[in-house]
C-alpha cells in the first residue's frame, strides 16, 4: 500500500497558524484533507481497509487523537465506514446503509425499502447550455442523458432525468445499465471510478404534465414534487445533474437536519 505523500509537523503548523490568521484550519482538518486526497487518488479502493489510526498518526507525525478526529469526520461524511473489531474501510455505494443515502422518498409507513428500476432511455448528446453550466463543462460537450422510472409495488413513484459528463462515462449504455444489478451509484463507482460524495437539492411543487402523468399513474395537473439534485465527487467537482418528479400520494420526502 502506498505511503501518504506528506506529513505535518505540529510546530510548523503553529507557525503557519500565526501567519495565516483566520484562514488557518485545525490540524485534524489538515489530516482529513490529506486522507481525502489519498481517497481521491485511489490509494485505497472502495471497500478496502485503510491503515490503522496508529499507523496514520506515525505517518503524519501527529497524535492518534488528531487522526481519530479526522476519521470521525470522514465517517460522518460517509467517505469511510468504521467496523467494530475490523477497522476502518473506504465507504462504497454497495454498503446497505449508504446505497440509498440520496434516495429520500419513503412510503407512508416509514419503512425504507428498495424500488424497482425501469430504464426508459439512454442517449449520448451535446450538452444543452443549462446542463453545461450545472456540470461545469462547455455547451455542446458530450453528455449522457438517462431517463428512468422507479416503481413501488408496480406503480411509478419517481421519474428521473439524469445528465452525466460524457468524458467520465465513456461506454455507458442501456445494456450495461440493464446488466448491472446493484445501485446505479455503485456502478458509477466500480465501473467508471466516479464516487458521489455529496449533493445539493432544490425542491418545489408543480403539476404533472401530459408526458409525466401516465408514467406516474396520476392525472395531468396532479401535484408532484420536483427535486433537482446536483451531485459532486472529490474536490467538489459536479458529476451528475438529476431532475426528478416524485409522486407523493403514498410517499413522503424525508430529510435529516443536523
Amino acid at each position: 500500500m502506498s505511503a501518504v505523500p506528506s506529513s505535518i509537523n505540529p510546530a510548523e503548523s503553529s507557525a503557519d497558524a500565526a501567519s495565516a490568521g483566520p484562514a488557518f484550519s485545525p490540524l485534524y482538518q489538515q489530516i482529513k484533507g490529506l486522507i481525502t486526497r489519498e481517497l481521491q487518488a485511489g490509494v485505497w479502493k472502495p471497500g478496502e481497509a485503510i491503515p490503522s489510526e496508529l499507523d496514520l498518526a506515525a505517518r503524519f507525525k501527529v497524535s492518534q487523537g488528531t487522526v481519530r478526529k479526522a476519521i470521525d469526520e470522514l465517517a460522518a461524511d460517509n467517505l469511510l465506514v468504521r467496523r467494530q473489531g475490523k477497522g476502518t474501510f473506504v465507504a462504497t455505494h454497495a454498503e446497505q446503509q449508504i446505497q440509498y443515502r440520496f434516495l429520500r422518498l419513503m412510503p407512508d409507513d416509514g419503512a425504507a425499502r428498495g424500488l424497482e428500476r425501469r430504464l426508459l432511455d439512454c442517449r449520448r448528446l451535446r450538452a444543452p447550455a443549462d446542463v453545461a453550466r450545472a456540470l461545469a463543462c462547455k455547451s455542446g460537450d458530450a453528455v449522457v442523458q438517462l431517463r428512468r422510472l422507479l416503481l413501488a409495488d408496480g406503480k411509478g413513484v419517481v421519474l428521473d432525468e439524469i445528465w452525466l459528463p460524457g468524458a467520465l462515462f465513456k461506454g455507458l449504455t442501456a445494456e450495461r445499465l440493464a446488466d448491472y444489478k446493484g445501485p446505479m451509484y455503485g456502478m458509477f463507482e466500480t465501473e467508471f471510478g466516479v464516487r458521489m460524495i455529496r449533493a445539493e437539492e432544490k425542491i418545489r411543487a408543480l403539476a404533472a404534465d401530459a408526458a409525466s402523468a401516465p408514467l406516474l399513474a396520476v392525472v395531468p395537473g396532479a401535484p408532484l414534487l420536483s427535486v433537482e439534485r446536483l451531485s459532486f465527487t472529490y474536490g467538489d467537482k459536479p458529476v451528475e445533474l438529476r431532475r426528478g418528479l416524485y409522486n407523493t400520494e403514498q410517499h413522503f420526502y424525508r430529510n435529516e437536519l443536523n
